[in-house]
């Protein structure tokens, strides 16, 4: 961590069923294989069909990484090796202890294989345990019930709905569910991760 920057430094975090690592042109082509259906992107803001819109997407995400603003990070299937999704550490307010984990998916084939739940473990025990954050948030459209649900399942708490925030392609206004988990709960958000992907 370089607190006085105010920015995440690089980091591969390493997991049983996924590892996390920097994202780069290099995954492009990779996760070209799995990231072009519609279902991934239906919630944000980033809508790619074809490599070339996938490519402009992790490079907006690197111009992020570049002025430090974001950690943007590829989610690679530790049985293959391949490219399977990507989430990112956004919004970094070091001074304050304070990040937020977004712009998250993984491909249809990986959903409910636990390679999600793990990738947020791994998240949060970095934002916890390496970098002393004391909140970590989430948002998503108020519309996304899997997401709601699934943050709701890693043990994060609904704060409530940020109405009219974003402006989603084709003019609809997106009001956002925020969540957290907060130091004081992240002991126990942290077991019950580790249990849920023993099973």
């Amino acid at each position: 961590m370089n607190l006085a920057a105010g920015r995440i430094d690089p980091v591969t975090l390493e997991g049983r069923l996924v590892r996390l690592e920097p994202l780069s042109l290099d995954h492009v082509s990779g996760l070209a294989d799995v990231a072009l259906d519609p279902a991934i992107w239906q919630w944000t803001i980033a809508r790619p069909t074809t490599e070339a819109e996938l490519r402009a997407w992790v490079e907006t995400a690197l111009a992020g990484s570049d002025a430090g603003n974001e950690l943007p990070l590829a989610t690679i299937d530790q049985a293959t090796g391949r490219p399977i999704g990507s989430s990112r550490f956004m919004n970094v307010v070091l001074e304050h202890r304070r990040v937020e984990i977004g712009w998250t998916w993984v491909a249809p084939a990986w959903q409910r294989t636990g390679a999600n739940r793990e990738a947020k473990l791994l998240m949060l025990r970095h934002a916890f345990d390496a970098l002393g954050c004391r909140r970590v948030e989430f948002k998503t459209d108020s519309l996304n019930e899997p997401s709601r649900n699934a943050l709701l399942g890693i043990g994060a708490q609904f704060e409530g709905i940020f109405r009219n925030h974003m402006v989603m392609p084709g003019g609809r206004m997106r009001h956002s569910a925020w969540y957290s988990v907060i130091d004081d709960e992240w002991p126990a958000v942290r077991v019950g991760l580790e249990r849920s992907l023993a099973r």
